[in-house]
């Protein structure tokens, strides 16, 4: 197993006000200290955006960058998200995913607006248009508060356009799909992958609007593998029976109250776990 880390298990996220955002200096120190290799970008600002300083940065930490989220526009007609997403990807290594996530045009992920026939012709061709004219390996990150959140939509972008996924399994889930059913009906669609435990009784409240996504993140909605309501296991084997060989990359979404948080217990666990998950051969 590939297994990365990411920025958001350590509260470090692009959302303003999201909560206490930690150093890079002490979210790359805890993940070199858990025996990670690899890690997503995170956020800009929170790395150097010029490669060669980035990739020093990181391998003084012993990590290097597999991938980088980013979430844009595709939907409006009047907006071509092409030429700064050229920007943004070229400075990314070259073997890095982009995880793009369809993105409202407002911050945060606490709502979102309805989304027209033609918003959606737009977002596939979009999504298309995208995936022909970039070097990178491009995958769709399903995410609650974006146009591309239910199962319904998911569905909805394998049938019409031919962009690979980015599975989130807490994402999914919180958005009322089944992660494992993503699995079992389009494996080959499926090119990356965060790996997410969710508490489903918050994240049915979130459904219902009961509670803003962001207040249900900060009850603790995902927890560390293993220790929710996603088949993790199942998830995993269903990939590696279906001849996955990508990332498998640990997320805990977390809101931070202070620098005294501790999140790096539970990204312990979340790691233990799935290495656990792992056959005698691949141990």
């Amino acid at each position: 197993m590939r297994i990365a880390a990411a920025p958001i298990s350590w509260g470090v996220c692009e959302v303003p006000g999201w909560g206490h955002q930690l150093t890079p200096g002490r979210v790359l120190a805890e993940m070199a200290a858990l025996g990670l290799t690899a890690t997503e970008l995170g956020p800009d600002g929170f790395l150097p955006p010029e490669p060669d300083r980035r990739a020093a940065l990181l391998g003084g930490y012993g990590l290097r960058a597999i991938g980088g989220f980013v979430p844009v526009v595709l939907h409006d007609p009047a907006h071509d998200p092409l030429p700064a997403l050229r920007d943004t990807v070229a400075a990314f290594e070259a073997d890095a995913v982009v995880v793009l996530a369809a993105a409202t045009g407002v911050d945060g992920y606490d709502g979102r607006p309805a989304l027209d026939d033609e918003g959606w012709r737009t977002l596939l061709s979009n999504l298309d248009r995208i995936d022909r004219e970039i070097s990178h390996l491009l995958t769709l990150h399903p995410h609650v508060g974006t146009m591309v959140e239910t199962g319904e939509e998911v569905e909805r972008v394998l049938e019409g356009s031919a962009v690979s996924l980015c599975l989130d399994t807490g994402h999914l889930l919180a958005g009322g799909a089944d992660p494992l059913d993503v699995v079992r009906k389009a494996p080959e669609r499926i090119a990356h992958a965060h790996l997410k435990d969710v508490d489903a009784d918050l994240a049915g409240r979130v459904r219902a609007g009961e509670l803003t996504y962001t207040d249900a993140v900060r009850a603790g909605m995902y927890r560390p593998l293993g220790r929710g309501d996603v088949d993790v296991a199942g998830i995993v084997s269903g990939l590696t029976a279906a001849g996955y060989t990508g990332w498998y990359v640990m997320e805990q979404d977390v809101i931070l109250t202070s620098a005294d948080a501790d999140p790096l217990a539970d990204v312990r666990a979340s790691l233990a776990y799935l290495t656990g998950l792992a056959s005698p051969e691949d141990a």
